[in-house]
């Protein structure tokens, strides 16, 4: 998941209220304002609160994840004519700081039905942001509800992946291989063009893609980005920091 914060401070009161309402009710006070109602001075005050909150929750994860298992909980326990309680907790999350993170990150979780045996290959694992990559690359386009890749990293970087959509491709199916049961270790004298620029040997990657949520608690990334996360968050503790040395440096 990517916030774009300063996408979500340029949006205006009415855009805010508008994008609220299609998830939740609301007040008084936002349905008179965009049903074209006068508010007074004093309920402005109370008005202009609320829209705050709602810019905040609207740009937050925690608050994109309560509305989305609370949807998904309320459909299941409709569906299976019960009540009570339907996620087993609540979820975590890790900050991905740089792009060999962001790299491994991505391809662990595209990789999942394939690790799992539910899927041979990319293009055959439903419910994966890979597939639907594939499915656009072969009409050579970009699935507009994800991120897009911008190529490698420069100086009038366009807002997207810091990679190249035809390396990532490559490299997710070159793992796969390397993750088969019947295809142990790595495959040799293949060119990563990737992991080359990130400087991640082949033998870190593969731990890396089959083991990232195991070696990994919190945020995540190299040495100095985490350095500079923690100084921003003001934290003393830098978690992983043995493994991010290790797997990532």
């Amino acid at each position: 998941l990517y916030v774009d914060d300063k996408k979500a401070n340029r949006l205006n009161d009415k855009a805010i209220i508008i994008r609220w309402h299609k998830l939740c009710k609301g007040t008084v006070l936002t349905q008179k304002y965009i049903q074209g109602g006068k508010l007074s001075k004093a309920e402005l005050i109370f008005f202009n609160q609320t829209v705050n909150d709602y810019r905040e929750r609207l740009s937050s994860i925690s608050w994109f994840m309560r509305l989305l298992n609370e949807d998904i909980a309320r459909r299941a326990n409709k569906e299976d004519n019960c009540t009570g309680r339907f996620w087993e907790g609540r979820f975590t999350s890790q900050a991905l700081l740089d792009e060999a993170a962001l790299a491994a990150c991505m391809a662990y979780v595209d990789l999942n039905p394939i690790r799992a045996k539910m899927a041979e290959t990319p293009e055959e694992s439903n419910h994966t942001s890979i597939k639907q990559r594939i499915t656009h690359a072969k009409e050579g386009k970009q699935p507009k509800p994800l991120l897009r890749f911008a190529g490698k990293p420069r100086q009038t970087m366009p807002k997207g992946l810091p990679f190249e959509l035809k390396s990532y491709l490559e490299l997710v199916e070159l793992t796969g291989r390397i993750i088969r049961e019947d295809k142990r270790g790595y495959i040799d004298n293949m060119n990563l063009p990737l992991l080359e620029r990130l400087n991640i040997s082949p033998e870190n990657w593969l731990k890396l893609t089959t083991q990232f949520t195991r070696v990994f608690h919190g945020a995540v990334g190299r040495p100095a980005s985490q350095a500079s996360y923690c100084e921003n968050l003001k934290r003393k503790r830098r978690s992983n920091i043995s493994n991010c040395e290790k797997l990532l440096a």
